[in-house]
């Protein structure tokens, strides 16, 4: 995989063998055999798939859950409002502190943190008084999932350069698994468990304790590998400097505001147009799902490429077809439109293996997937909001679906000059 090669070394510092071989500290330990590197590796990427599975359900499972959370707390509009913006701000910003994390603890205990966040919030929001209370263990839940975010390009980058894109595919594939699962059941769930919204919450916490017992484990033995000063032979990035950084940092923004507009609104422009909610709600879930197999095959596809700016091309092209679908005959082909909408949604996946792609160190790779995704998030938030806002003031979706498009061209333009195979390291 030339795109790859080029920019890492063989993957095998997963044990204290990497360290200098001629030091007195190392000369004892025996170097670990061809089989049990293997193993190590696997473990490390079930790891990382079950880990990633836990990045969205805290938020996918709320939002059908949104109205018996607001009457039971009696949580107003404004605080509502809050709490649906609150995951693109705690994204942002407190994503902004993981390389620093990463470098004190070590990126493997740092996502244990993550991880052990995550378990702690969702598990006590369940039990939560009032609205204040709701709010401060969901950004707890929320921190844990912006630091982890960060951290699985740097942990792919680190252990398997080797192998960044079907490794990125692997932990895309199981981001895309956990949303959608958690948004198609958490309704069906907390009716099974006969809890109320209460349970139908707290149970997440239960997949999120799996993923933290794998990363304790993960600690133990990998423990502060990673943490300290950056190598000595590594360049000081100064990642606001480097174009690239840019690029995909306003890429990862407006795919971002693509993919939550198509969360929040898709099934209301169906409706709009005559379909059923029942069937509406049913082309949201094939949106999502296809996701899910691409998501694996676009990372390890782009990974092989020495330029990604076609697919980023093709990506948006299917999203631009189904604006023009959904904005001039939406009930002719619902299932098509549905279906374009899906595949352009992968640039997610396709810019997180970009970010692995565009530096040569995993120092390097920390930095930028703070940058890109802190500058993305936020871009991100004021999205939604003003397609409803468009949406109202027309009684329509065509000023909506017009911007959407506006928006997707230009993340066409981005992808292709993101794409191309550049370093960070050599732009600043």
């Amino acid at each position: 995989m030339p795109a790859e090669s080029s920019t890492a070394p063989a993957a095998a510092p997963l044990t204290s063998a990497r360290k200098n071989p001629t030091s007195p500290a190392a000369s004892p330990v025996a170097a670990p055999s061809p089989a049990a590197r293997v193993r190590v590796r696997w473990l490390l990427a079930l790891a990382l798939a079950v880990a990633a599975f836990n990045l969205r359900p805290a938020v996918a499972a709320l939002g059908p859950q949104l109205d018996q959370v607001r009457g039971s707390l009696h949580m107003n509009a404004g605080v509502a409002g809050l709490l649906t913006a609150l995951p693109s701000l705690c994204f942002a910003l407190v994503g902004l502190a993981a390389p620093h994390l990463a470098r004190r603890l070590g990126p493997a205990v740092t996502v244990c943190f993550g991880m052990g966040a995550i378990t702690l919030g969702v598990a006590a929001r369940s039990f939560a008084p009032n609205s204040a209370a709701f709010l401060l263990l969901s950004a707890l839940a929320l921190a844990g999932i912006a630091v982890s975010n960060v951290l699985m390009p740097v942990l792919v980058k680190r252990y398997f350069p080797d192998r960044i894109g079907p490794v990125t595919g692997l932990y895309s594939m199981s981001l895309a698994l956990g949303t959608s699962v958690a948004a198609a059941v958490a309704v069906p769930l907390t009716s099974a468990l006969g809890g109320g919204w209460r349970v139908g919450l707290g149970v997440w916490s239960g997949a999120a304790a799996v993923a933290l017992v794998l990363w304790l484990a993960q600690a133990a033995m990998l423990g502060r590998d990673g943490a300290g000063a950056p190598s000595a032979h590594a360049p000081r990035i100064r990642i606001t400097r480097s174009p690239t950084a840019w690029l995909l940092g306003v890429f990862f923004g407006l795919q971002a505001t693509a993919a939550y507009a198509t969360m929040g609104w898709l099934p209301q422009i169906f409706q709009d147009s005559g379909i059923s909610a029942t069937e509406s709600g049913l082309l949201l879930a094939v949106t999502m799902a296809v996701g899910a197999p691409l998501s694996f095959l676009i990372p390890s596809l782009a990974a092989r490429l020495p330029h990604q700016g076609p697919v980023a091309a093709v990506l948006a092209a299917c999203g631009l077809a189904s604006y023009a679908g959904l904005a001039f005959a939406p009930g002719a082909a619902p299932w098509l439109w549905a279906l374009l909408l899906g595949i352009a949604n992968c640039a997610f996946p396709l810019v997180l293996t970009m970010i692995g792609l565009r530096s040569r160190t995993s120092e390097g790779v920390a930095k930028l997937s703070a940058f890109v995704q802190g500058v993305g998030y936020l871009i991100s938030v004021p999205g939604p909001v003003l397609i409803g806002v468009l949406y109202q003031r027309e009684h329509g979706w065509h000023g909506a679906l017009a911007l959407l498009a506006g928006l997707m061209a230009v993340q066409l333009v981005l992808g292709l000059r993101a794409g191309r195979p550049r370093q960070i390291e050599d732009e600043v």
